[in-house]
C-alpha cells in the first residue's frame, strides 16, 4: 500500500500538467482546423469569411460577408471560448499594429489567401503560443514562444 501511495504522489502532479497541456493543444487545433475550413469555404462559396477574435472575452467566432445583423448575432452566440487557463494576449498585423483589447479580425478571401496575422496566446503557466497566419500558405505556423513578424 505504501508503494502505491508513493507512486501516486509522484505521478499525479505530472498528470495534472498534461491535462492543461491537452486543453491548450485542443484549443490550438480548433483554430488550425477552423482556419483551414474558412479558407476552403471562402474559395468554394466565393465569399469573404472572417474569424473574429474577441480578446477580452477569450473567444472566437465566424461570419461571412453576406450575413445580416440577425445572422451575425447568431454566429456570435456560437463562439468558441478558450479554456479558462488560456488568455488571448493580442493580435498582431504586419504593419506593426497590435490589437490587445476589443476585437480583431482575420479575413479569408475567395482567391484562397488570408490576412497576415499573428495571434498570441498565454497560459496561466506563462507558456506562450503564437499562431501565425500567412496569406498564401495553407497551414498556420505554431510557435511555442512570442513570435513576431520579421521585417
Amino acid at each position: 500500500m505504501a508503494l502505491i501511495s508513493i507512486l501516486l504522489f509522484f505521478s499525479l502532479p505530472r498528470f495534472g500538467g498534461s491535462v492543461v497541456q491537452d486543453n491548450s493543444r485542443k484549443a490550438v487545433r480548433w483554430v488550425i482546423y477552423t482556419a483551414t475550413i474558412l479558407r476552403q469555404d471562402a474559395v468554394k462559396n466565393r465569399k469573404i469569411y472572417t474569424l473574429h477574435v474577441e480578446l477580452g472575452r477569450g473567444s472566437m467566432w465566424i461570419s461571412q460577408a453576406s450575413m445580416n445583423d440577425e445572422e451575425m448575432e447568431n454566429a456570435r452566440r456560437q463562439e468558441y471560448t478558450f479554456p479558462a487557463h488560456m488568455e488571448i494576449m493580442d493580435v498582431e498585423y504586419p504593419d506593426g499594429e497590435k490589437v490587445s483589447d476589443g476585437r480583431a479580425d482575420v479575413r479569408f478571401y475567395p482567391k484562397g489567401y488570408s490576412d497576415r496575422t499573428v495571434i498570441h496566446i498565454r497560459t496561466k503557466d506563462d507558456e506562450q503560443i503564437s499562431l501565425m497566419f500567412e496569406p498564401f500558405l495553407p497551414n498556420i505556423k505554431v510557435y511555442d514562444t512570442y513570435a513576431v513578424f520579421e521585417n
